[in-house]
């Protein structure tokens, strides 16, 4: 029903916001994505939204991007995924880093979101494959995607965070092997 909200914005309290578009004042729901990158109170905004119309309320969701909206409407087709999760995961995650998780079936990334267990994240991955992320083809052929996944799951199993590994993964070359990529790997997370 209503898909688009532009106006002024002239609150910020996390998650929600109210934006004036000529005189009505709006609240809207946003993830912590779109919510790091509005603009000051009193400047002009834009954000597209979800409209969810419930027995007991009337909610509209706002975000920054199309494929943020679209991987929010993706989770809460999903059984026992309401809005309020989907907006926790986006929070949690930006819709590559999902994505991403999706493609490589890694729970370990969901279950850091709060909120979501492990059942919900295999249900999650299970239910979203092929819907979000299916276009995000390996980046250098599948052994070197495999070869990267394995480098990075084991950097994460040995403690590191998402950041560390994705930064020890860039600085991989291309074509390297497991065990040899672990080892570079390490070396450079030990500078």
């Amino acid at each position: 029903m209503i898909g688009k909200l532009t106006g002024t914005l002239l609150e910020k309290n996390p998650p929600q916001i109210l934006i004036d578009c000529h005189g009505v004042g709006y609240e809207v729901d946003v993830p912590m994505s779109t919510f790091y990158n509005l603009p000051a109170s009193g400047e002009k905004v834009a954000l597209l939204t979800h409209f969810v119309v419930r027995e007991d309320a009337q909610i509209l969701y706002g975000f920054a991007t199309p494929s943020e909206r679209e991987a929010f409407r993706q989770l809460i087709k999903i059984t026992g995924v309401g809005p309020r999760m989907a907006l926790s995961v986006l929070s949690g995650l930006s819709v590559q880093d999902l994505a991403q998780a999706i493609t490589a079936q890694e729970v370990g990334r969901l279950v850091k979101v709060p909120g979501i267990g492990k059942k919900t994240a295999e249900r999650l991955l299970l239910e979203l494959k092929g819907k979000i992320g299916a276009d995000l083809g390996p980046v250098g052929g599948a052994a070197h995607s495999d070869a990267h996944n394995d480098i990075q799951q084991a950097l994460l199993a040995l403690g590191y965070n998402d950041k560390e590994a994705a930064a020890a993964l860039k600085a991989l070359p291309a074509e390297v092997g497991v065990s040899e990529g672990i080892k570079l790997a390490l070396k450079a997370l030990a500078k």
